[in-house]
């Protein structure tokens, strides 16, 4: 296989899958990886569509990333200034260029093409060379439900109410009538390397899991499937992972994230040994481009060493 086709796969939520899937392109070449990204945590606001996960990937592989983990660098807030002058209430905020690009989704969108073909637009726009693709071209929403707040979306969880209280229900709205797209199902059987991102198992990888096709595909693929633990130390890098761990009755550590994939798994990468999986040890943390580094070639290698 030449070095330009696409051979590897990551599924990501936003920050660590994204970090990772920057170090894979670093180490292998952007035209070597296609991202399936997580868009259970879209959003429709201020007539603009917004991705945030697999918009988190794209920003990072163009490295434009803002250094505060969400928008555009040195992007300014002139808009959402202006909303609140107006009286709107502004709790999602977005950047100036970021609601541009998220603008333009929309408007392609309203013209018909797929969340697919728009994203590829937009990342053709800014460089991109990696293949990132939604995980469905039909709808599919996040909902969480806490004790104190009821049901709400995933990022009114998250950005309303702090992602707090004790979730009591999850559900992944629209995912029993979507579908994966072709280019999904076609990067996952092409792949000789497929990995699972350091991300959120319950609100960042299972939407994506639960999209019809998408599990039975990894379930036929020919490649090894290595996941990243998020959890190292017993602690979790970013966000509420372990709140959704215990709603799922998963021991927050990266046994309970094996316990979560179960036999998808062929390994992991994690700081502990995984009972009853193959598991290469090792620090998951990437703090800098030297941790994205490492921790991509270890990813790469370990999955090699599982396929021969």
């Amino acid at each position: 296989m030449a070095v330009s086709d696409r051979d590897i796969v990551i599924l990501s939520g936003g920050t660590g899958g994204a970090k990772l899937a920057r170090g894979i392109a670093d180490i292998a070449g952007p035209e070597r990886l296609s991202v399936i990204a997580n868009t259970g945590d879209d959003i429709e606001i201020y007539g603009a569509h917004v991705s945030p996960d697999p918009d988190l990937v794209s920003f990072w592989l163009a490295d434009t990333i803002d250094e505060r983990g969400w928008g555009l660098r040195d992007d300014s807030f002139a808009v959402m200034d202006a909303m609140r002058d107006l009286g709107t209430e502004v709790w999602f905020n977005l950047g100036d260029r970021d609601l541009a690009w998220c603008l333009e989704r929309a408007r392609m969108l309203a013209e018909g093409l797929s969340p697919t073909a728009a994203l590829a637009r937009l990342n053709d726009a800014i460089g991109v060379r990696t293949q990132v693709l939604p995980m469905s071209d039909d709808p599919v929403r996040t909902w969480v439900r806490t004790g104190s707040a009821g049901w709400c979306a995933f990022q009114e969880f998250m950005i309303r109410e702090r992602a707090s209280g004790l979730i009591e229900g999850l559900e992944y709205r629209g995912a029993e009538q979507a579908h994966a797209s072709a280019e999904v199902l076609d990067a996952i059987a092409g792949a000789r390397t497929i990995v699972i991102g350091p991300s959120n198992p319950l609100a960042s990888i299972a939407p994506i899991l639960a999209v019809p096709g998408i599990h039975e595909a990894l379930k036929a693929a020919a490649a090894p499937i290595v996941a990243v633990s998020p959890i190292v130390g017993g602690q979790v890098l970013k966000g509420p992972t372990a709140s959704f761990m215990a709603f799922a009755a998963l021991e927050s550590s990266a046994n309970g994230v094996a316990d979560f994939y179960g036999e998808l798994l062929d390994g992991i990468l994690a700081d502990e040994d995984v009972a009853r999986l193959t598991t290469l040890q090792t620090d998951t943390r990437m703090d800098d481009a030297s941790g994205r580094a490492r921790v991509a070639e270890q990813t790469l290698s370990f999955a090699q060493a599982l396929a021969a």
